[in-house]
């Protein structure tokens, strides 16, 4: 019986006899990421296997894992795009995709694998704003695998103790600034915890940095330029400004090489009043049972609210509030011999049931709404980042030199917090980002 290699110089899809597809991932049993690893092979493999044969097919699939250094992982793939090589089905990073679309690695997953791909059920049940991790130029070249939303947490027991309301949703930045001066009269707490400076890395810029530009209705890149010393920089700087030089936060903290971890202890040790972080906070950082930093009183004490932007309808597309994402994504090598199949394959990995499965039993935020509607009920917050907060969500740019941008933007919040003004920072920052990307590359300040 025939049996045709997975990837090779051709592309067209002729269907033979028997057809060999591989899964790519840096996942390996036993050892990183090793749950996603053994969905995919005693999961996703033999059910797919299972389904081609009842509709008259000879289809294997292997998987091929890994377990190195993410940039290693990044490296490889890279190699195997370029030389024409590599699985039919890769996971990437996000952040990776505009760079690979860029150097050619990657085609839109409708040019590859046809109309099932508009037709496919499942973007029905992603968010437009999900599907932009996979989107780079208006073009979608992968499928979210999992995301995540930013929030801010505060704590309910300080907000009474400040005689502010315990179920409290902001409506512009000014309202913040307003709880955290109220929160700055009770002795011994931090009433505001907004990353900044280098030290953070990029917690700075994706829990900082970027939601506040989003609610200045701007983004880091559009349109083929860089976001210079903008009004809408300049904004987010002033924010950093109110905060740090009005007391409202610690600015040691920030200049700490653990400074994030300390301030997920003094948050769950009821020191800090207000922080703005990921979902990944709630599950992994302060949750009762397994938390790094438990709170028994977790539910009672925790509120979170959506991050605004700096006025009602401000926001990234006129929006009242903002947030932002990460996650990984799996994109189709454009240089399969058989992209059709492959994308049967893609599809049958994102489906509600495959996407159920992957989670086993966690209770985690995916890309899909009707598979958060079903495993995150026991989970409010969760469910509230599944509902609230991925509709209005943003990514950042899928782009090489992103982050160098990224540790621009942070230089400029250390600035500000060391007392220079929002317009030297801003000034800086533009000068740092057209040395990155060049003059043209750049939105004018």
């Amino acid at each position: 019986m025939l049996t045709t290699a997975s990837c090779g110089q051709g592309g067209g899809d002729d269907r033979p006899s028997s057809v060999t597809l591989t899964i790519t991932q840096n996942a390996i049993s036993g050892g990183k990421n090793a749950k996603g690893a053994d969905w995919i092979k005693n999961w996703v493999i033999p059910r797919f296997e299972a389904a081609q044969r009842s509709a008259g097919r000879d289809v294997r699939v292997l998987f091929q894992p890994n377990g190195v250094d993410d940039e290693a992982y990044k490296t490889k793939i890279a190699l195997d795009l370029k030389s024409r090589r590599g699985a039919d089905v890769i996971d990437v990073d996000g952040i990776w995709i505009g760079e690979f679309a860029q150097a050619g690695y990657i085609r839109p997953l409708g040019e590859l694998g046809g109309p099932a791909v508009d037709a496919w059920e499942g973007w029905s049940q992603i968010p437009p704003a999900v599907q932009g991790l996979g989107v780079f130029d208006g073009k979608k070249y992968a499928l979210p695998v999992g995301t995540d939303g930013r929030v801010l947490y505060y704590n309910k027991e300080l907000f009474r103790k400040a005689g502010l309301d315990a179920d409290w949703q902001p409506d512009g930045w000014q309202e913040i600034i307003d709880a955290a001066r109220a929160l700055k009269r009770l002795p011994g707490v931090t009433p505001l915890q907004i990353n900044a400076g280098t030290a953070m890395g990029e917690a700075t810029t994706m829990q900082g940095v970027l939601p506040l530009l989003a609610g200045a209705g701007s983004e880091v890149y559009t349109e083929g330029k860089w976001t210079g010393g903008t009004r809408a920089v300049r904004d987010v700087l002033d924010f950093y400004r109110q905060v740090y030089a009005g007391g409202l936060g610690d600015p040691k903290i920030q200049q700490e090489a653990q400074g994030r971890d300390k301030s997920f202890l003094e948050f769950a040790e009821g020191k800090i009043g207000v922080l703005a972080e990921g979902d990944y906070f709630w599950r992994s950082v302060i949750d009762p049972a397994v938390g790094v930093n438990p709170m028994k009183n977790r539910d009672e004490a925790v509120g979170y609210a959506l991050i605004p932007a700096m006025r009602p309808g401000g926001g990234l597309r006129g929006q009242d509030h903002v947030s932002m994402s990460g996650g990984s994504a799996r994109v189709l090598n454009p240089f399969s011999k058989n992209p059709a199949l492959a994308w049967e394959l893609l599809s049958f990995m994102h489906s509600a049931a495959a996407v159920e499965a992957e989670l086993a039993g966690e209770a985690r935020v995916t890309a899909r709404s009707d598979v958060n509607d079903k495993v995150l009920g026991r989970d409010p917050m969760l469910l509230f980042v599944s509902e609230k907060v991925l509709p209005l969500t943003a990514y950042r740019p899928p782009l090489a030199v992103y982050p160098e941008v990224s540790t621009a933007l942070q230089e400029a919040t250390a600035s500000v917090v060391s007392g220079d003004s929002p317009d030297q920072a801003a000034t800086a920052y533009q000068a740092r980002l057209t040395e990155l990307v060049g003059a043209a590359a750049v939105s004018p300040g």
